[in-house]
C-alpha cells in the first residue's frame, strides 16, 4: 500500500506512456491488418486508408471498446488474490504493456501480422503465473479466450468464402456483370451499415449513458443502414462502364463498383477493430489507474475513464501513420491477390466477426480473423491462389506471439518490483 502512496505519480505517468507505446503498436501492426485488404486491392490509397483509420479507429474505441476493455482489465486476473499486495498488480500491468509494446515493434519491424491480443493476454497471464501465483489467473476465461483465436478465423474464412461465393453467383459469372454489380451493390452496403450500426446501439454506448431496448436498436441501425445505402447509390451513379479497360481484364469496371464498396467496408473494419483492440492498450492501463486512484484497494468495479479510450485512440493513429505500411504490404499483397471484389468479402467477413466479438466482451484476434477471411476467399477461388509460403510464416509467428509476450512480461515484471521495493 505504502509503494502506491508514495511512488503513485510516477506508475500513472509510467501506465500512460507504456499505454502509449502499446496503443502505437497496435496501430503500426494491428490497424495496417485492418486496412491491408482495402489497400491491397487498390480500391483506396494508403493516405485514404490512414484518414478512414484515423476517424473510425477512434470512434470504434470511444463509442464500442467499453466491453473488451473489462475482460483484459479484470476479466483474467482473480482481483481478490491481489488485494493484499495491490502493488503486484500495478507491476504486472505495467510489465504487460511494456512486454507486448517490444513484441509488436520487433514483428512490425519484420512485417509479421502477429495478433495483438495474444501479445497482451500472454503477457497478463506469464506475470500472473509466475511473478504471482497459479490460482491468481482465470484459467476457464484463458480457456475461453484461446478457443475463440480458433473459432474466429475459421468463422470468418466461412464467411469470406460464402460471401465471395455470392459475389461469383450474383454478379461476376452473369452476362452483364456491370449492370448486376449496380443492382446488388447497394444491398451489401446496407448489410455494412446495419451491422455497424447494431453492434454499437446494443453494445457500445453504455458507458456514455445511452441504454436502448434490443428493438430500439435494430430500427435504428435499419434507419443508419438506408442512409449509408443512400450515399453508397448516390456515389455508384457516378461511376461508368470503361469498354476499353474491360477488353484488357474483363471485370475492370465491375471492380470500379466494388471499389466504393470497399470505402464503406474499410470504414467498417477500422471501426470494428477499433471497438475490439484498443482494450489490449487501455485495459491494464486503466487498471494500474483504478488502483492508484483507490489508494492501492483493487477494486472489482471500476468505471473508465474517457481521457484512457482517447489516449488509446491517440496511440494507435501515431502508430499506424508512422509504421504501418509494412504490415499493411503483407496482408494486403502477399497471402493472395486481392481486387476490390475479393476484397470486399474478406474483409465484411472479419469486421461482422470482430463486432459480433466486441459485442460479446471477447477479446479476438482481429489479425487471425482478417488472415483467415482472406485466406476463405482465396479458397473459393482455389488453392493455387494462396502464397503458403507467407501464410506459413503467418502461422509461425502466431504460434511464437504468445510465449514471447509471456517471457518479456515476466522479466520486466521482476525489473519493475526490483526498481520500486
Amino acid at each position: 500500500m505504502e509503494i502506491i502512496s508514495q511512488y503513485g505519480d510516477i506508475l500513472v505517468i509510467l501506465a500512460c506512456v507504456f499505454g502509449f507505446f502499446m496503443a502505437w503498436g497496435v496501430g503500426a501492426n494491428d490497424v495496417a491488418n485492418a486496412m491491408g485488404t482495402s489497400v491491397g486491392s487498390r480500391a483506396i490509397t494508403l493516405k485514404q486508408a490512414i484518414i478512414i483509420a484515423i476517424l473510425f479507429e477512434f470512434a470504434g474505441a470511444y463509442l464500442a471498446g467499453g466491453a473488451v476493455t473489462a475482460t483484459i482489465r479484470k476479466g483474467i486476473i482473480e482481483p481478490g488474490i491481489l488485494s493484499g499486495s495491490p502493488e503486484l498488480l500495478v507491476y504486472g500491468m505495467l510489465a504487460s504493456l511494456l512486454a507486448a509494446g517490444v513484441w509488436l515493434l520487433i514483428a512490425t519491424h519484420f512485417g509479421w501480422p502477429v495478433s495483438t491480443t495474444h501479445s497482451i493476454v500472454g503477457a497478463i497471464v506469464g506475470f500472473a503465473a509466475v511473478g504471482v501465483s497459479v490460482d491468481a489467473v482465470h484459467w476457464g476465461k484463458v480457456g475461453t479466450i484461446v478457443a475463440s483465436w480458433v473459432v474466429s478465423p475459421v468463422t470468418a474464412g466461412i464467411i469470406g468464402f460464402f460471401l465471395f461465393r455470392t459475389v461469383q453467383h450474383l454478379i461476376l459469372d452473369t452476362t452483364d456483370p456491370f449492370k448486376n454489380a449496380k443492382r446488388y451493390v447497394p444491398f451489401y452496403i446496407f448489410l455494412v451499415g446495419f451491422m455497424v450500426a447494431m453492434v454499437t446501439f446494443t453494445k457500445g454506448l453504455k458507458h456514455i449513458g445511452l441504454h436502448l431496448s434490443f428493438g430500439q436498436s435494430a430500427a435504428i441501425s435499419v434507419a443508419v443502414a438506408l442512409v449509408v445505402m443512400g450515399i453508397g447509390i448516390l456515389m455508384l451513379r457516378k461511376v461508368k462502364a470503361d469498354p476499353k479497360a474491360d477488353e484488357e481484364y474483363h471485370f475492370s469496371s465491375v471492380e470500379k463498383v466494388f471499389g466504393i464498396l470497399m470505402l464503406f467496408t474499410a470504414c467498417a473494419m477500422a471501426f470494428a477493430h477499433g471497438s475490439n483492440d484498443v482494450a489490449n492498450a487501455v485495459g491494464p492501463l486503466a487498471a494500474v489507474v483504478g488502483v492508484v486512484s483507490a489508494g492501492g484497494s483493487v477494486a472489482q468495479q471500476s468505471a473508465m475513464p474517457t481521457w484512457i479510450l482517447l489516449l488509446g485512440g491517440g496511440g494507435i493513429v501515431a502508430g499506424l501513420v508512422m509504421y504501418g505500411h509494412k504490415v499493411i504490404a503483407t496482408v494486403g499483397t502477399n497471402i493472395t491477390e486481392l481486387t476490390p471484389s475479393r476484397g470486399f468479402a474478406a474483409t465484411l467477413a472479419a469486421a461482422s466477426t470482430v463486432v459480433f466479438a466486441s459485442g460479446t466482451g471477447l477479446p479476438i484476434s482481429t489479425t487471425h480473423t482478417l488472415v483467415g477471411a482472406v485466406l476463405g476467399v482465396g479458397i473459393a477461388r482455389g488453392m493455387a491462389a494462396l502464397n503458403l509460403r507467407v501464410v506459413g510464416t503467418i502461422f509461425v509467428s502466431w504460434i511464437v506471439t504468445l510465449p514471447a509476450g509471456a517471457l518479456l512480461a515476466i522479466m520486466f515484471f521482476f525489473m519493475l518490483k526490483g526498481m520500486f521495493s
